[in-house]
This record gives structure tokens, sequence and C-alpha cells, in this order.
């Protein structure tokens, strides 16, 4: 018992913003930030939050770093992290789409993954960029189905850039204007945060999902009897 207490509290440091950036600074978030864009066993890393966090802690002055340097690293991270998906995909691909379910891994979730590359093409990898989890597997697929190069480059500068600016930058704005009292509700902006993002994960699945049905009867409609 005390071990499964240790992990699950090893667990949480590690899905904790706050606890990031407090003890590794840049080089952890950028780190995570990192892992999380295209490593298939770290999907469960903390992402949209810990760029709002970070942005918060530069604008307040606890994260000493300026907001350009933020938004550089945290985009390297992301751009580099996507790549590192994507030739992971590209070569060994096959590994993953052969891999049993396990604790870390289910397949469902490349699964989710597919269909949105099916409705959005590459511009799923910008889509992507904001829903946890499919964020981590869509460079994997983009290399899996070999989306050409140039395409993947140009959805990947694109989304890394909208999602790093988007984020950090808004949670820099909060802390640089609200310095007083924005670390005071911080916990309760992070739960909203995650609690938002949870309801639009969940809803962009079921919208997928409903699409990739309409267009599964509409295929079966085309297809001539015998």
């Amino acid at each position: 018992m005390e071990f499964i207490s240790q992990f699950f509290d090893q667990f949480h440091k590690i899905t904790d913003s706050n606890y990031i950036i407090q003890v590794g600074g840049l080089a952890l978030i950028t780190a995570i930030v990192y892992a999380e864009s295209g490593i298939f066993f770290c999907f469960f890393l903390p992402g949209d939050y810990l760029l709002f966090s970070a942005g918060i802690f530069c604008g307040t002055g606890d994260l000493n770093v300026s907001i350009w340097m933020l938004v550089t690293c945290l985009f390297s991270a992301a751009f580099l992290g996507n790549y590192t998906g994507f030739f992971f995909g590209r070569y060994l691909g096959h590994t993953l789409t052969e891999r049993k379910d396990s604790f870390f891994f289910k397949k469902k979730y490349l699964d989710n993954t597919r269909q949105a590359f099916d409705r959005y093409g590459g511009r799923a990898l910008v889509v992507g960029r904001f829903l946890p989890i499919i964020r981590t597997f869509a460079p994997i697929l983009a290399g899996i189905v070999r989306l050409p190069a140039w395409p993947f480059f140009f959805y990947n500068v694109l989304g890394a850039l909208l999602w790093v600016v988007l984020l950090a930058v808004s949670g820099f704005y909060l802390g640089d204007h609200y310095k007083q009292d924005i670390l005071k509700y911080l916990p309760y902006i992070i739960a909203c945060f995650i609690g938002f993002t949870s309801i639009t994960v969940i809803n962009s699945w079921l919208k997928i999902r409903r699409d990739a049905k309409k267009d599964a009867l509409a295929q079966a409609d085309k297809t001539p009897t015998v």
C-alpha cells in the first residue's frame, strides 16, 4: 500500500503544473512540452495548463525569464516534439499499431486520432494541438500515413505557434496585470481550465465519432448491391 501511495504521489507531482514550474523552471517545462508533443507514453503529461501556468508565473516574475524566451523555448519544444512523433510513426509506427492495450497506451487513442485525420486531414495537427491525447498521437499518425514533408512542416509550425502564443501569452497578460491577486486564484483558474479542456475534448471526440458514422453510412449507401 505504501508503494502505491508513493507512486500516485509522484504521478501527481509530474502532472502538477505549479510543482513543475517551481521545481524545474524553464528547463523542465520545455522538456515536458517536448515529450507530451510526440512521445506516445507521455500523453498524460500536462500540456495546455502547463503553458498557461508558465505564462502566468512569467508575468508575475516567479518564473524569472522573459516572455520572449518562454515562447521561443515552448515553440521549439512543441515543434521538435512533433517531429519526434512524426519520425517515430514513419519508421516504427507498426510497433504501435500492433501493441496491446496497457496502462500507458490504448489503441482507442490511436483510433480517435485516425478519425480526426480522416475528418481534418493535415489540419488535425493544428486542431489536435488543443486536444489532449490527440495532441500526442497526431504527429505519430501523420508519420504512419506518410503525410508529405512540406504539409507536415507547415501544419506543425502553425499549430505550435498558435498553441504556445494563445496559451502562454494570455497567461502572461493575466500574471503581468494582476500580480497581486492572480496567484490566490490560480488553483481555481487551473481547475476551470482543465474542466473546459475536458469538455472540449469530449465534445470533439463525440463530433468526430458522429461524423465518422455518417461518412460510413454514406459510403454504405453508395456501395452497389448485387
